[in-house]
C-alpha cells in the first residue's frame, strides 16, 4: 500500500501507526464495514481505494445474483469517510498520530448521492473516493464503484461535517 503523495516539492508520507489505526477503525471498529467485507486498499492524503469482495449475504436480486444498492451507497459513504479521514490526518501532520486519529468522532455525512450506471454483477469491486475540498466545516468528496473488469458501476458525491 503506498501511502506518499505528492506536495508541492515534497512529499506527505503517513506514519505506520496512523495507517494502522485508520485501518482497525476503517475494517475492525465499524462493525457494518466488516459485515460488508470493506478493505482498504490504498491510503493516501489525497485519495483512498477499498474493495469488497462477493458473498451471498450481499445479493439484493436473488434471481440475477447482482449486489443490493444498499451495499454500493453504505460502501461508497463509509469510503468517502475514509478519504475525508486521511484529508483531515494529512492537514494536522504537526499532530501525533493519536491525537489525529481521535479526531474523527465528529465526522458524520450530511449530504449523499449515488447514480447507479449498471447492475453489480461481479466476482469482487472496487472503490475509490477523492476528496475535492476540505474545509474548516465541511468536505466535499467524489466516490466511483466498479466491477471487476474496471467497469463504472456507480458513481456518488457527498459532503462531511468535519468539526
Amino acid at each position: 500500500m503506498t501511502r506518499t503523495r505528492t506536495a508541492g516539492p515534497e512529499a506527505i508520507e503517513f506514519e505506520p501507526e496512523f495507517v494502522a489505526g485508520l485501518k482497525d477503525i476503517f475494517e475492525e471498529r465499524i462493525v457494518f464495514n466488516r459485515v460488508l467485507g470493506l478493505k482498504i486498499t490504498r491510503l493516501q492524503p489525497d485519495g483512498v481505494a477499498g474493495r469488497i469482495e462477493m458473498k451471498h449475504d450481499l445479493i439484493g436480486h436473488f434471481a440475477y445474483q447482482r449486489l443490493h444498492g444498499g451495499v454500493i451507497s453504505a460502501s461508497l459513504d463509509a469510503l468517502a469517510g475514509l478519504a475525508v479521514m486521511a484529508a483531515i490526518g494529512a492537514r494536522h501532520l504537526d499532530e501525533t498520530p493519536q491525537q489525529r486519529l481521535q479526531r474523527f468522532g465528529r465526522l458524520g455525512t450530511i449530504d449523499l448521492r449515488i447514480d447507479y450506471l449498471r447492475q453489480a454483477i461481479s466476482s469482487h469491486f472496487d472503490l475509490t473516493a477523492q476528496v475535492l475540498r476540505l474545509g474548516s466545516r465541511v468536505a466535499s468528496v467524489r466516490m466511483e464503484f466498479r466491477d471487476a473488469e474496471g467497469s463504472l458501476v456507480s458513481t456518488g458525491a457527498a459532503a462531511y461535517i468535519v468539526s
